[in-house]
């Protein structure tokens, strides 16, 4: 929890200090995008691109989950400039909520207009197909460590900001139409955070689809209501790798995880292309 407001956005500010003078004179991206299990292949896609390893970037932490490459990469995507997050920090990996949603602050410092987050997701609505992708329109949190507790940042936004729209409608609408128009089977769900690192049991599973859940994992929503409460558009997409506990009978690993992810990791990719062509900011 944050107890020195005016230390901790000082910290914010040197890192999005160190960004800007990073970029020598390039501008400034508006969306920042954040690369998911399968979705590291984007990072070579982008033109004209400097990375910046997130050890080098001061208050950054380091990334340590599985296929998470620990940079920031600023280039263009599409023909439009944008951050790339290659790697995100969870709150099983130790960090404290304002660690994990630390980069968001720096973005929103930078200027950073919508964030575009994804992820892999075990899937809970018993139809589901993996691996398809699910845009997410809200989110059950009844689990997270809250993101905002502590004295508010006023710099940051309003002390009780409202989540009715978290993930942005139009956004949504953009990511649906982007998916049909490619040909990519893509469904809108409700998404159940867990804090990890364990997989979730059955029973819990059963609850989150009885409260709507059309997928669950590990991250995302700290991050999406930090955006929230900066103001920051949010577009969010999850790739189901694997079918949650206790549908069917067989254990969870990592592995089916990232090779599910991988192999849909070329639609993942032509999604967010095509998303970033397409969206105004």
């Amino acid at each position: 929890m944050i107890t020195d407001t005016a230390e901790f956005v000082k910290r914010v500010d040197g890192a999005a200090s160190y960004i800007r003078n990073a970029l020598s004179g390039r501008p400034i991206p508006s969306v920042c995008i954040v690369l998911g299990s399968g979705l590291g292949p984007l990072s070579s896609m982008a033109e004209d691109a400097l990375e910046i390893p997130y050890k080098e970037i001061p208050g950054f932490p380091v990334s340590t989950a599985p296929g998470h490459k620990g940079a920031l990469i600023a280039g263009t995507l599409s023909g439009k400039p944008v951050f790339m997050m290659n790697g995100r920090f969870h709150y099983y990996e130790g960090y404290p909520m304002e660690t994990v949603t630390f980069y968001v602050r720096v973005m929103g410092r930078l200027g950073v207009k919508a964030l575009f987050l994804t992820n892999a997701a075990g899937g809970i609505d018993l139809d589901m197909k993996v691996p398809e992708l699910v845009a997410i329109t809200d989110h059950l949190s009844f689990l997270a460590e809250p993101v905002l507790r502590g004295p508010n940042i006023a710099e940051f936004g309003t002390r009780f900001p409202d989540q009715c729209h978290v993930y942005d409608p139009a956004l949504t609408d953009l990511l649906e139409n982007c998916a049909k128009d490619l040909g990519i089977r893509m469904r809108r769900g409700i998404y159940a955070y867990s804090k990890g690192p364990q997989y979730e049991t059955p029973a819990e599973i059963r609850a989150w689809r009885t409260l709507g859940a059309a997928c669950v994992g590990m991250s995302t929503v700290p991050e999406a209501i930090a955006a929230s409460h900066m103001g920051i558009r949010v577009a969010a997409v999850s790739c189901i790798t694997n079918m949650a506990a206790g549908i069917t009978g067989n254990a969870l690993s990592e592995q089916e995880v990232l090779d599910n992810a991988a192999l849909a990791s070329e639609n993942s990719c032509a999604l967010v292309r095509e998303f970033i062509k397409r969206i105004e900011i």
